[in-house]
């Protein structure tokens, strides 16, 4: 099994908090000044946060149910922080859409790795 380096994990945790501020930065400001992509909005939000999820999964392996609640907090204090955001509105929907991104990127890859354990772990006739 091919394990991270500590470099690797380093550089991985790095990006996967820089993503996380890139994400409330473009939460908190004015409309005005989040890039318009022409995704659909909800698309949007869910494809940033599986990247999210997916980018914490990886550079924090093992914790997959305390970064799905984690995930879910965040997502939920995001939504509550916008109130406070002159331009922004806090919804539901967009709530679901994030929480459900990041969780679904957290099990996603949680379930390759322990899969990826259980073959290594096989005994094998070619190693």
């Amino acid at each position: 099994m091919i394990s991270a380096t500590p470099a690797s994990r380093t550089v991985t945790r790095l990006l996967a908090w820089l993503l996380l501020a890139a994400i409330v930065a473009l939460t908190l400001v004015p409309p005005g000044w989040r890039p318009v992509t022409g995704v659909p909005h909800k698309l949007e939000h869910f494809a940033t946060f599986v990247v999210a999820g997916g980018a914490f999964a990886l550079a924090y392996p093992g914790h997959a149910w305390l970064l799905g609640l984690m995930a879910v907090l965040f997502t939920a204090a995001l939504e509550l922080m916008q109130l406070l955001s002159p331009g922004r509105h806090a919804r539901w929907s967009d709530f679901l859409v994030d929480a459900a991104g990041a969780c679904i990127a957290i099990a996603v890859v949680a379930t390759f790795a322990r899969v990826r354990r259980q073959s290594d772990a096989r005994p094998s006739l070619f190693r």
